[in-house]
């Protein structure tokens, strides 16, 4: 009898802390201290309870209510809000009460994609030694001081809920350490204009292909061209569909934001993918996009290095217009609204380096992308170069350019490097080149009847033709068989 009372008490015991765990509010990783806030849009918190739990959430004067579903589940949204320095508690009260510290409100960002995003700023030594300009105004890995930069590192296995809701910091000391610097330099230069609080979420992983970030049920499709041709189906092309949407970008959503950076595409240039890769880009924006229920994210991308894919021992030959194919791939993405890309073909040292480490200078460009594009700040320059059309005239080539700046010009004031031309047997050739107002005149003695023109159209393009800014002009080819026929 004695026992069987102990028994009852242990299971009482028991069941009482298997309420009060079970009963507890958990959040996701991504909501917790130091996390900053999205201005001027409704703001998505979630995470789960007991079933039927009623849950509030109390920040900036407002207080929300709703209830778990039967799952556990529930959310709610904050209404919009204006940019705040002041840091502020977020109260989430159900069973239990969770009071979340130091929270801005500003802009939020995603920077995503393989090695050269993930790229830390523990490499700040890479900074000083690089050999062209662009350098650090100051050494920020040691003297970041601006607490209303924060950022939030995604690990693979570090997004469970945990307790401490530590997920955020400061953009200083050790976090700083191992955060994306391409996702810092962005987020330095956007406070520098916006002078508001910016949250930077980095999500990479070195070496990944696009298709692990791509939601698995997504990617089993035959793309069908504009000329009714059907290509054959992408499905994962070996790759692991999901394997980091599922670990990385899933539990991220619905944390409410402005964009999205990504630079990604060096593993999927390996091999050798050019029309492929556009689909599974386009794939990857229209679904993340929706997965956020907002089809017109800004999502900005980086142009890939110029590197000498030719040269590497693999078992697909690889030439040396492999690169710029992939370039081409990656701008078909330009098709969908609010998207747009940088070229970087001036920050390498070395066509031997896969990784440049000029990453301060291409977190500026993006800031001035977004700067103009999405904060409609449209005295600011963000492009170099970038091919409108073209002419024949006589025996010449005429071509017109978009984001001229204040002129095009020669980075060294010598003849403009990189441009080819070709008559209809498609010889190409180099070609003189003449600037002309917003237009390069491009001829060749050896081709008296040119009908093509292309630029920068090789693996190692560091070409010299930049607008008056200092930003490159973005590689291009006349005859691009893609861009009528991509949809």
């Amino acid at each position: 009898m004695h026992s069987n009372k102990l028994i009852f008490s242990f299971l009482s015991i028991l069941l009482l802390f298997t309420f009060k765990v079970s009963s507890q509010i958990v959040l996701p990783k991504i909501i917790g201290h130091n996390m900053v806030l999205q201005q001027k849009q409704k703001v998505s918190i979630w995470g789960t309870a007991s079933p039927n739990e009623k849950i509030s959430v109390a920040f900036a004067g407002q207080n929300k209510k709703t209830t778990a579903d039967k799952a556990g589940k529930w959310s709610i949204q904050l209404n919009r809000m204006d940019a705040s320095f002041t840091p502020r508690e977020m109260t989430i009260k159900g069973n239990t009460t969770i009071v979340l510290k130091n929270i801005l409100v500003g802009e939020v960002w995603l920077c995503s994609g393989q090695s050269n995003m993930e790229y830390a700023m523990r490499k700040y030594s890479k900074f000083e030694t690089a050999v062209k300009g662009y350098k650090p105004p100051e050494d920020d890995l040691n003297k970041a001081n601006n607490t209303n930069i924060r950022i939030f590192l995604d690990r693979r296995k570090y997004m469970d809920p945990s307790p401490e809701h530590l997920g955020w910091d400061a953009a200083m000391g050790k976090p700083l350490v191992d955060f994306s610097a391409v996702g810092y330099y962005f987020a330095k230069d956007l406070y520098s204009k916006l002078n508001v609080p910016i949250g930077m979420i980095s999500a990479a992983v070195p070496g990944s292909r696009i298709e692990p970030w791509i939601q698995a049920s997504k990617m089993d499709f035959a793309p069908i061209l504009k000329n009714g041709k059907t290509l054959e189906k992408l499905s994962a092309d070996g790759g692991e569909s999901g394997k980091f949407y599922d670990t990385m970008i899933q539990p991220l959503i619905p944390y409410t934001m402005k964009g999205i950076l990504w630079y990604q595409g060096e593993s999927n240039c390996f091999l050798n993918e050019n029309i492929r890769y556009a689909y599974k880009f386009k794939t990857l924006i229209e679904s993340w996009r929706n997965e956020w229920n907002n089809k017109t994210m800004p999502f900005y991308f980086v142009q890939l290095a110029p590197y000498a894919y030719s040269t590497t021992k693999d078992e697909r030959p690889h030439s040396a217009e492999q690169l710029p194919e992939f370039w081409e791939a990656q701008k078909l993405a330009l098709h969908l609204k609010n998207t747009n890309t940088i070229a970087i073909t001036d920050l390498v040292d070395s066509i031997a380096d896969l990784h440049p480490g000029y990453k301060w200078e291409i977190g500026r460009r993006l800031s001035l992308l977004a700067s103009n594009k999405t904060y409609g700040k449209k005295n600011v320059v963000w492009s170099g170069p970038v091919y409108k059309k073209m002419r024949i005239v006589h025996n010449t080539i005429e071509i017109t350019f978009s984001e001229t700046g204040s002129g095009l010009t020669s980075r060294d004031g010598k003849p403009l490097t990189w441009f080819t031309i070709a008559g209809k047997d498609g010889k190409f050739v180099p070609a003189n080149a003449i600037i002309k107002d917003n237009t390069v005149i491009l001829s060749a003695a050896e081709i008296p009847n040119p009908v093509v023109a292309r630029f920068g159209w090789n693996e190692g393009t560091q070409s010299n033709f930049i607008n008056k800014e200092g930003l490159p002009a973005v590689p291009f080819r006349t005859d691009n068989p893609w861009d009528k026929l991509f949809q």
